[in-house]
């Protein structure tokens, strides 16, 4: 069961943010790995092409996971590629509060999350598997659903 931090505007002061430079890791691997963390709890995973020492090419893994998830983590990155060391630091994550939206298309309703900071509404991001599915069933382009629910949204 994935947590999820609550809905309000907060402070999230206990997280922890990991990285790893790897090296001779092929991509299928990557990805097998990302899954791997998200599935563990990550709250975020992601990659970065690197130059290592003797100008060798690698990649930069880095991951945001709570404090209580770091074991699990560290378990991860040491079993599943060739790191001999995980650096991870203390941070602290302002979240934005977050709401739900329904917003109708031609094609059906597609829920919208919305951030606001300090009660406004600052972000706001189209539910992708559910865009990807309309898609799908009507045989749509993907950008035609994301236009639909921005025209929804006064934004075009």
């Amino acid at each position: 069961m994935v947590s999820h931090p609550p809905n309000h505007e907060h402070l999230d002061e206990h997280m922890v943010k990991m990285e790893v430079n790897l090296d001779d890791i092929p991509g299928e691997w990557l990805g097998y790995v990302m899954d791997l963390l998200f599935e563990a709890g990550a709250n975020d995973v992601f990659y970065t092409p690197i130059y290592m020492k003797k100008n060798r090419p690698g990649i930069l893994l880095q991951l945001l996971c709570s404090h209580q998830k770091v074991t699990k983590m560290k378990e991860i990155l040491f079993n599943e590629t060739a790191t001999l060391g995980v650096r991870y630091f203390p941070l602290t994550v302002h979240r934005l509060e977050r709401e739900y939206k329904k917003v109708m298309t031609e094609w059906g309703t597609v829920t919208v999350k919305l951030g606001l900071y300090n009660g406004d509404v600052v972000q706001n991001a189209p539910e992708f598997e559910e865009c990807k599915a309309m898609a799908q069933l009507y045989h749509v382009p993907l950008k035609k659903v994301y236009e639909q629910v921005w025209k929804a949204l006064g934004q075009i």
